[in-house]
This record gives C-alpha cells, sequence and structure tokens, in this order.
C-alpha cells in the first residue's frame, strides 16, 4: 500500500488539493478493527462505527471541502485483512465542480484477502456542468472474498435546471478475483452527448451497483424483480455472470435511483454476506 504519509505540494498558484487516505482492517478475534488510517489532506475517517456489532466495522469517508474543483486528485486505498469485514459510505453527496480547464481524478483501490468482504456504498455523485473527472477503481480479490460496490452518478444539477451540456466524465473500473481478471470497463460520458443511446438516451442519472461473491440463487432475482416490478423493469436492469452480478438504471431522479440500488442490495445481502440488510443511519440524514 503507498505511503499516504509522503509529502505532496501543490505548485505555486494552483489551488487544487492533492488527497490520499489509507484504510486498513483487520479481524482481531471475530470483530472488524480498523487498525491504520493514514491521511494527507482534505480526506478523512474520523473513527470506527458498531452499529451492527462486531462486524461490519462501519467508516465514513469525509471529504471537508464539500466539493472538488478542476484539478484536485483525490486517491483512497483500502485493504480489508483476512475474515474482516468493512463498510464504507459517505456523509453526503460528492460534488465535481467546473474544471477550469483542469481535470480532477479519484482512485479508489481496494485489496481483500482470504474470506474478506467490503461493501462500498458513497452516496451519489453530482457532476456540475463543465467538469472533467476521471474516477477509475481498481479491485483485487481474494479467490473467496466478496465485494459489493454501488455508484449513482448524476450528470448536471436537475434540482437547478442545471444540464451537462459540456465536460467529461470518464470512467474506468477493474476487478480480480484469485488473481483472474473479473471485470473490465471503461467509458466515458460527454457533455452534450448524454441524448445519444450510446451515452445515457436522454437521461441524467445513471447507477450502477456490482457484487461479486457466491452464485445468487434464482429465487432471489425473481424476488427482486417482482419486489421492483414492471416499472423498475423498464429502467433497471439485472445481470447475472459467473460470481458477478450487475444491476444498471437509468432515470432522471437520484432519490429513485438510491431507492432502486438500495432494493437490489437488501435482497444481495444476506445471500452474500449472510446478514441482514439495515439501511446505514448515514444515508437517512
Amino acid at each position: 500500500m503507498p505511503d499516504c504519509t509522503a509529502a505532496h505540494t501543490t505548485p505555486p498558484g494552483q489551488s487544487a488539493w492533492q488527497a490520499r487516505l489509507a484504510l486498513k482492517f483487520a479481524n482481531d478475534c471475530g470483530t472488524t478493527r480498523l487498525l491504520d488510517k493514514s491521511h494527507f489532506g482534505p480526506l478523512r475517517v474520523q473513527k470506527a462505527l458498531y452499529p451492527e456489532g462486531t462486524n461490519p466495522c462501519h467508516a465514513i469517508i469525509v471529504h471537508p471541502p464539500g466539493g472538488v474543483v478542476g484539478g484536485d486528485q483525490l486517491a483512497i486505498d483500502v485493504q480489508v485483512g483476512a475474515g474482516a469485514q468493512a463498510f464504507l459510505s459517505t456523509p453526503g453527496a460528492a460534488k465535481w465542480y467546473k474544471a477550469n480547464g483542469k481535470v480532477s481524478r479519484q482512485q479508489l483501490r481496494i485489496a481483500l484477502e482470504a474470506g474478506a468482504a467490503l461493501e462500498w456504498l458513497p452516496q451519489e455523485t453530482i457532476f456540475f456542468n463543465h467538469a472533467d473527472v476521471v474516477l477509475e477503481q481498481q479491485i483485487d480479490m481474494a479467490a473467496d472474498a466478496t465485494y459489493i460496490g454501488c455508484e449513482i452518478l448524476c450528470m448536471g444539477r436537475r434540482a437547478s435546471g442545471e444540464t451537462f451540456d459540456a465536460g467529461k466524465v470518464s470512467q474506468r473500473t477493474r476487478i480480480r478475483r484469485g488473481g483472474k481478471l473479473l471485470w473490465w470497463e471503461q467509458g466515458a460520458l460527454l457533455g452534450g452527448q448524454l441524448a445519444s443511446p450510446l451515452n445515457l438516451n436522454r437521461h441524467s442519472v445513471c447507477a450502477t451497483l456490482i457484487a461479486v461473491g457466491a452464485t445468487v440463487p434464482a429465487a432471489t432475482l425473481a424476488a427482486l424483480r417482482e419486489e421492483l416490478g414492471p416499472d423498475a423493469a423498464r429502467s433497471c436492469g439485472l445481470t447475472q455472470m459467473r460470481g458477478v452480478l450487475v444491476a444498471r438504471h437509468l432515470g432522471d431522479d437520484s432519490e429513485a435511483a438510491r431507492h432502486l440500488m438500495l432494493t437490489v442490495w437488501r435482497h444481495l445481502r444476506p445471500q452474500l454476506l449472510g446478514r441482514a440488510a439495515v439501511v446505514p443511519r448515514i444515508w437517512q440524514t
């Protein structure tokens, strides 16, 4: 894991933040502990939380500035030791502001050891018009580890009447399990072109949940589709491949996207992690 205490400097005249956060979780006689939380710049975890008992260990990642401006570079490294279970979220929506000619970047790197589990459920991400953002995710898992990750992307501030007419959001996700490449996806959402069927087909909100672990029983998927109902079926798709389940949603309302993704999560969590799905209090504030 990279040394997050190493010095980073911002060039004179540049206001961009260089922020890094490294978290290390370990199994301590059946209880997951946050053993290390190294940081540089405006990324923090205040303390470990245990709303569900000894597992999983919950941690809320805080970005004190409240938004990301052009040129900001954020790096989050998470290591979950053998048999440990962790849950990560954020206190509110992430906001990526106008680029001002500079590319902003967030790099998320996750390492899961044997029997480890991680749930990565940040709240929604809002991209302001003219944002230029690169999002990278790299997940390396042991063969018997479990991962559930979700993202909700909002293009422009719909409530304020703002659309994403200019800018770019590039994404790259790679998942390896047991040393084998299991998932590789990359793409770009281009401002002014979201009406294209190759982009968001005239929508402004997209959500993706990826679950890697045990195969989800057909009965669970059937129950999930029944709960989602015919209306959600037109905007939300479920695909299960060997060891991977993907749920996607296209729409125009972040609250609707959140509801759909949490519904999927509530059905998957008992199957993959053997515990009931309790919506985090931070999501309800």
